[in-house]
């Protein structure tokens, strides 16, 4: 299993501006240099301003906290790997684009809770693999060449969905699952002339986490000769208009007994109910707050030095802060850079 991180920044953190030239325009600025007498012997600063006048600004964003993990195993598409997003960011296609990825190269979504900066690229990725016809073999050969809102509306067997093996798969705790339908309902609902269009509509949806019999209903990923269970995890996030808004983390267990933690948003560094959950665990994907003026719905960078076991330190990739963690050499496993990747079993 590979995890990469492609979104590592806070939910209102924005990029900036640099100034940019393209490799074609050096190619040819290089030749100009070279062959142009006005040139010969030119200072520095002329070659600058040359530079300057080519040069277009270039945004460089940093995306908030989503993660993708590639499994080995032949996924919805046909293909191997089988990519999850853990969360899916305010819009994932600018960090899936800087993988050279899209929404049609994934199989699956897993949503720890309905905030914006987790859920914001859910409209964008349920619409474009809705109206693929081409994202899934299974959905291919459903359509038969139709259009798939004129299918919807003339067959009226299809309704309320389309088959579950067309659609990407969305893994949802039963707790998130009905506000996430409540924020994400308007935006989607824009299949004219197809009447109830839910969110399964778009999505084959997987509840897991415990259930009315007490037990707890997880999902397994084939990797290889492993696999991996992912089991839900229940955290305080906010109290929200005096309710409790929960951030179901994930553990990601491999059969031969490797854990891996996400905790996704959780409001302090260690709930105490969890506190096994991270003894246990082998790598751990904390979030952290690195602000002067923290924000008291996550751990703070302070926090995870000063009251954090060295134990557990030692476990932490931290995640989720605006500028890079001031830590001691050493005390933590590593802080994330958009793009890091990591295999497991390791």
């Amino acid at each position: 299993m590979k995890v990469t991180a492609i979104g590592v920044h806070s939910a209102f953190a924005t990029g900036t501006y640099e100034e940019a030239v393209t490799a074609k325009q050096t190619y040819e600025l290089i030749l100009k240099v070279l062959r142009s007498p006005e040139f010969q012997g030119a200072s520095e600063e002329n070659i600058l301003a040359e530079i300057k006048k080519l040069s277009q600004p270039v945004y460089l964003p940093k995306w908030q906290s989503n993660f993708l993990v590639e499994f080995d195993m032949v996924g919805k598409r046909g293909k191997r790997p089988y990519r999850l997003l853990i969360d899916i960011g305010g819009d994932a296609r600018h960090a899936l684009k800087g993988l050279g990825l899209t929404s049609a190269n994934i199989d699956g979504v897993y949503i720890s809770h309905p905030h914006n900066d987790h859920i914001g690229g859910m409209e964008y990725f349920a619409l474009t693999t809705f109206f693929n016809p081409f994202y899934v073999p299974a959905k291919t050969e459903w359509l038969n060449k139709q259009f798939i809102a004129d299918k919807l509306f003339l067959e009226h067997e299809w309704w309320p969905t389309p088959p579950s093996n067309s659609k990407p798969d969305l893994f949802v705790h039963k707790k998130v699952l009905k506000p996430l339908k409540r924020a994400l309902g308007p935006g989607l609902d824009t299949l004219q002339g197809v009447p109830d269009v839910t969110l399964e509509t778009y999505f084959d949806i997987h509840v897991i986490g415990k259930r009315g019999n007490g037990q707890t209903k997880t999902y397994t990923f084939q990797d290889g000769d492993g696999e991996w269970t992912l089991t839900p995890l229940f955290a305080m996030h906010v109290i929200s208009s005096s309710e409790e808004m929960p951030s179901y983390g994930v553990s990601l267990q491999h059969s031969t007994g490797y854990n891996i933690l996400m905790p996704t948003d959780i409001q302090s560094m260690i709930p105490p109910q969890l506190e096994g959950h991270y003894k246990r665990a082998n790598r751990i994907y904390m979030d952290c707050e690195t602000s002067p003026f923290p924000s008291g719905v996550h751990p703070h960078i302070s926090d995870l030095i000063n009251k954090l076991d060295p134990e557990i330190q030692r476990k932490c990739l931290l995640y989720h802060y605006d500028i890079d963690p001031n830590a001691p050499a050493g005390m933590f496993c590593g802080i994330l850079k958009n793009g890091d990747s990591h295999t497991y079993p390791s």
